[in-house]
């Protein structure tokens, strides 16, 4: 094949449209005018597009000298080519050494089955622990040259320096939040492949505004936000805020940001559960005991995991919330995020001095901070109502 230009290569790779850095580091080797890295880490906010292009990176790699290159990009969609193997945390906050040890280590050293190559794709990079770096660091230093890793995380600065420094870096940039209020508006397809498509024609343009604003350039998030789920979330998140500085806390106002959170939980623990029911039955009879204990000990981690998270975002949103009072305070109007509760937000300026507000804006983010250390929730958040009840 004649070799082409670094740029001529990224034109033409079309999954990469939109994310120029990625493009410029990763068509040349999808045109083959350069070799492929043997670990790359993908970097940028969550819906930016980064599994979608990890997909379309993994299934061009092992297209080269596939006997039935066609149907490449198919299975490695579903997930089912035997020279892929797809990476997720399996602990409720981190990933473990488990998760790394068969699937990548002992398996990057096996030839692949039918592609020239194998390609490993680790999800949540950052959420490694040490123990399951430190056992991976040794296949990045001396990989088999078959291998190739790919690591994808939303905070690049999260993953262990070990780590990071032996991956070529692919940077993915946030979109704008005009960008993402167009998607979420018009319904048009994922946003580079990272915020799903749906029924965003019928959201009111506010909405969309605000969710788009709120995401913070997270794609994904702003279609949550947009769903009813994210609504209710909102919600809860503004009514804990809400009730917190006007001092009702004898409503326990937080019941509805953890009811919220057991819902997410639930949900996620579900499904979970599904999958593990769907895989069963292409387990060998005499092995489904074990997997179906592992997977209810897999369900659990993934509800503690999913509670945990969108307790995370209520506070971010209830930190978002106070900023856009400060914004107000500050006749800044035009900066704040939740548009589409302007009127809320105004009855509620003047709940507590203008000085005060960045130090409840800390507390939340003290509160939020501190939910990854196995602390007691309602009791984290029943505090929190009534610390910024008395800054009034």
């Amino acid at each position: 094949m004649r070799p082409v230009s670094s740029e001529t290569a990224s034109e033409i790779w079309g999954p990469a449209a939109g994310h120029p850095h990625a493009a410029a580091v990763l068509g040349p080797v999808v045109q083959r005018a350069t070799s492929p890295s043997h670990s790359y880490l993908f970097h940028g906010p969550a819906g930016s597009g980064k599994r979608a292009l990890a997909r379309e990176f993994a299934a061009a790699l092992l297209a080269e000298g596939a006997s039935s290159p066609g149907t490449v990009a198919e299975r490695v969609a579903r997930e089912s080519h035997p020279d892929l193997t797809w990476v997720r945390a399996s602990g409720a906050a981190e990933m473990l050494v488990g998760d790394i040890d068969e699937a990548v280590v002992a398996a990057a050293s096996m030839t692949p089955f039918e592609s020239a190559r194998r390609v490993f794709v680790i999800e949540g990079a950052e959420r490694m622990n040490d123990q399951a770096a430190n056992r991976l660091l040794k296949t990045l230093e001396e990989p088999p040259p078959f291998a190739h890793l790919i690591l994808i995380a939303d905070r690049p600065q999260d993953v262990l320096a070990t780590i990071a420094s032996r991956c070529q870096r692919v940077r993915f940039d946030p979109p704008p939040p005009e960008v993402i209020e167009a998607v979420l508006r018009e319904g048009r397809p994922a946003l580079h492949g990272g915020l799903p498509s749906g029924d965003g024609a019928s959201l009111d343009p506010l909405t969309a505004r605000a969710c788009a604003r709120l995401a913070l350039g997270d794609g994904a998030l702003a279609r949550l936000l947009a769903s009813e789920q994210g609504e209710a979330l909102r919600a809860a998140a503004e009514t804990f805020v809400r009730c917190s500085l006007a001092d009702e806390t004898a409503a326990a106002p937080w019941k509805q940001l953890l009811d919220a959170a057991r819902g997410a939980g639930t949900l996620a623990g579900e499904q979970a559960e599904r999958r593990v029911e769907d895989e069963l039955e292409l387990i060998p009879g005499k092995e489904r005991k074990r997997h179906q204990r592992e997977g209810a000990e897999a369900r659990r981690r993934v509800e503690r995991r999913a509670r945990t998270e969108t307790l995370q975002l209520g506070l971010r949103l209830g930190e978002l919330w106070l900023r856009d009072l400060l914004c107000l305070e500050l006749d800044a109007a035009e900066l704040i995020h939740a548009v589409d509760r302007r009127e809320q937000l105004e009855a509620d300026a003047g709940r507590l001095p203008v000085d005060a507000l960045p130090g409840a804006i800390e507390l939340v983010g003290s509160t939020r901070l501190s939910l990854a250390v196995n602390v007691s929730e309602e009791l984290a958040l029943e505090a929190l109502a009534y610390e910024l009840a008395g800054l009034g």
